[in-house]
């Protein structure tokens, strides 16, 4: 399992300290997301997927290793079915994924809260997914106003979503892993 990512200042210093920055930063329209799991603060490089009422690409992918990135998942904003429940959450942790965004909605909330897992989801919904269809993975996807392509960086907190296309939470470039420092 690879070791937790260090952590990262809150929404509002990152935006302040990069509002004129060449790195595009990116910001989810606010209110549309609620917040779950033991981690309200997370961070990492993103992969996506996008599936509709149907979640076999969403445990294929949380279920390789993770590296502290964040699985972004465009569920086409539907309401009608969860595409993440409490074992694929428990997946996510076991592989070291850092968070899951859902632009859709989970079940078992109450187990997933427990985890060391940061979930954002458009609400929840007892019923389970479909399992027909696969899902595409690894493909650029919109919504909240922000396009996330894979490989970008997304930070997510208490005061909302965040996306950039390099990572803004470093020392310098050369150094993707060393904490983010006031310095």
């Amino acid at each position: 399992m690879s070791k937790p990512p260090p952590p990262i200042p809150s929404l509002a210093d990152l935006c302040d300290d990069n509002v004129s920055s060449p790195q595009r930063l990116k910001v989810v329209e606010p209110g549309l997301f609620f917040t779950y799991g033991k981690l309200p603060r997370f961070h990492g490089k993103m992969e996506t997927v996008r599936c509709f009422e149907s979640n076999p690409m969403v445990r294929t992918v949380l279920s390789s290793p993770g590296h502290n990135r964040v699985l972004v998942v465009d569920g086409g904003g539907s309401k009608r079915v969860a595409i993440l429940g409490d074992q694929i959450a428990k997946l996510a942790v076991d592989n070291s994924w850092a968070g899951v965004i859902v632009n859709g909605c989970i079940r078992d909330s109450a187990i997933i809260n427990e985890l060391d897992l940061g979930v954002k989801a458009l609400g929840t919904h007892p019923v389970k997914s479909l399992k027909k269809y696969p899902g595409e993975k690894g493909v650029s996807v919109n919504f909240g106003g922000v396009e996330f392509v894979p490989g970008s960086w997304v930070y997510s907190d208490e005061d909302g979503i965040i996306v950039s296309e390099e990572p803004i939470h470093v020392k310098n470039e050369a150094d993707e892993d060393a904490p983010w420092t006031n310095a």
